[in-house]
């Protein structure tokens, strides 16, 4: 049995944190997460904090990726993103007082080249610690007495990997967690999370939760990475897409009960047709069913006829069309003759 995590004032119990995903963890997938039940704490996309405030001096409706945030169960982080101090205090104290969020988590961690490279944020930041401190440092000071989090990779490279020494900045500074993905920002995706590394920063932190991330596609690997490192919580990221009922089967394996088998080939499509219905209710049919592309791909993804059914629903644009993709192409158990109706 594992212990709830805490995080400043926030209880997260099971201590499995959803990773923010660009692109894909919005309020219908927080929602179809939530539904299936077992985890501790969701998270929206990231922010840019300099668009948000630019929508605000120009009285523009704020991003979509703030969708349900106002309304929805907590506990809820927001995650947001930048390289200036003050940028990110002014986003950090709208979200604690407009928006009411449980927690907000810095992106140090992001190694899309558009964020780093470009705008210099993300993981780029990590070879400037000092700067990290004064965003950690000033955000923590807007927020009060809102946690404030980070999450960050190991280094920018390998022949440069920093995390112990950013670790502490990151607890000197006044976080009240650190996560850890376990590569380097060169890496990207490729590889093997380094689970050793991700433990080592233990010894580095004395007062605030280590939490671990990378590689975590099955209830197994969660339980393992409890069993064999020394974390205090894990965060699923890219595993989850396509497969929401994951943290409930992870938290069912750390409870030490059996793990939920997966559901059926059609009960997953019933989920994915769930979550089609409320991203067309947020976004309406044409650009709901455009948006809704990429999740199905998910939901196919490692079954047999995957390529085949991604190779059709790409070209979708109405409701019409993605329900007759779907009854006609998407991965079902031989011997299934069921249709669905729109």
């Amino acid at each position: 049995m594992v212990s709830p995590l805490r995080i400043g004032d926030v209880v997260v119990d099971p201590p499995i944190l959803q990773a923010p995903m660009a692109g894909f963890t919005n309020a219908a997938f927080r929602e179809v997460v939530r539904q299936f039940g077992g985890v501790g704490l969701l998270a929206t996309e990231m922010v840019n904090a300099r668009g948000f405030v630019w929508m605000d001096q120009h009285e523009a409706e704020h991003p979509d990726r703030l969708w349900g945030v106002a309304d929805e169960a907590r506990p809820l982080a927001v995650q947001i993103w930048d390289n200036d101090p003050e940028t990110m205090a002014k986003v950090g104290r709208r979200l604690v007082e407009e928006y009411r969020v449980s927690i907000v988590d810095i992106n140090f961690g992001c190694p899309v080249r558009q964020v780093t490279e470009k705008a210099h944020s993300g993981s780029y930041l990590l070879r400037d610690p000092l700067r990290m401190s004064r965003i950690i440092s000033r955000l923590v000071q807007a927020c009060a007495p809102t946690p404030v989090t980070a999450k960050i990779r190991l280094g920018c490279t390998r022949d440069n990997i920093n995390c112990n020494d950013v670790a502490r900045v990151v607890e000197e500074s006044g976080a009240a967690a650190l996560t850890v993905h376990g590569r380097t920002a060169q890496d990207m995706f490729r590889g093997h999370a380094d689970w050793d590394r991700i433990s080592e920063i233990k010894d580095h932190l004395h007062r605030i939760p280590l939490i671990g991330n990378g590689d975590l596609d099955s209830a197994e690997s969660v339980v393992r990475a409890f069993d064999r490192y020394r974390v205090d919580g894990v965060m699923i990221a890219r595993a989850c897409l396509g497969r929401p009922w994951l943290f409930a089967q992870a938290a069912a394996g750390l409870r030490g009960e059996p793990i939920p088998p997966e559901p059926t080939l059609e009960e997953q499509r019933d989920v994915m047709l769930r979550h089609y219905r409320l991203v067309v209710d947020r976004f309406g049919e044409e650009k709901g069913t455009v948006l809704m592309r990429k999740y199905a791909c998910c939901y196919a993804q490692g079954k047999r006829g995957a390529r085949h059914f991604r190779s059709h629903v790409a070209g979708v644009s109405t409701a019409q069309e993605f329900y007759d993709v779907v009854n006609d192409h998407f991965p079902r158990e031989s011997g299934t003759p069921e249709s669905i109706a729109s």
